[in-house]
């Protein structure tokens, strides 16, 4: 039985393409730490019923598929924009250029280009960008697992640094804990987003202490 998420990229497949690069990012939302995105190209025969959307698996599973993709993925590239970057960039932007500079890493041809509905202008090859695609595509979702789990394992090395953030459990998002270590000893330079309101609040509320 052929998986519902394969049946876009079939299509492209039977119209003669051969290699299709999938591309999507993680770390959007949260407070601190970096945005990182992922290109992933996978043999056109290739399939796993396991491999799904990051976001409705579990922080093992992820872990698990990471493994399994790198075993068996034609070639995988990453980008990672650093916080203060994402400031200067917004995060839209930021998550266009991490793709663009992942898929352009990547060591491998390819004739067709997936993204998790993000436009990427002046690429060398057609570019496909649509909208749930990390639920429809079998090498999108691929990345978004790549990219994933890069991020976490970023975030925590982080929190062995910055442990009173406890991104261990947070990964940079806004949970109440990470809330109340940001109003507790504010923003870090570098680590933190400060174009983030949340951050700009802290941030404010350290200076009045000043």
């Amino acid at each position: 039985m052929k998986l519902k998420m394969l049946n876009y990229e079939q299509k492209y497949y039977q119209s003669g393409y051969q290699f299709i690069v999938g591309t999507d990012e993680a770390g959007r939302g949260p407070l601190a730490g970096p945005l990182v995105a992922a290109a992933v190209i996978l043999p056109p025969t290739w399939q796993s019923e396991l491999i799904n959307d990051s976001k409705k698996l579990s922080s093992k599973k992820r872990e698990e598929l990471f493994e399994l993709i790198q075993a068996n993925a034609l070639a995988i590239a990453v980008s990672i924009i650093d916080p203060s970057e994402v400031d200067d960039l917004n995060v839209y932007r930021a998550s266009q250029k991490a793709m663009i500079e992942a898929i352009k890493n990547i060591n491998h041809r390819y004739d067709l280009i997936i993204s998790d509905a993000m436009p990427l202008p002046n690429m060398d090859k057609p570019v496909e960008p649509l909208i749930k695609a990390d639920a429809q595509v079998l090498c999108v979702a691929a990345a978004s697992i790549i990219a994933k789990v890069t991020r976490d394992h970023i975030m925590d090395e982080l929190a062995k640094q910055y442990p009173a953030y406890d991104f261990e459990h947070n990964k940079g998002y806004g949970t109440k804990k990470h809330l109340a270590a940001l109003h507790m000893y504010g923003p870090v330079r570098g680590l933190h987003r400060f174009s983030y309101q949340p951050v700009q609040n802290a941030r404010y509320e350290q200076l009045k202490l000043l």
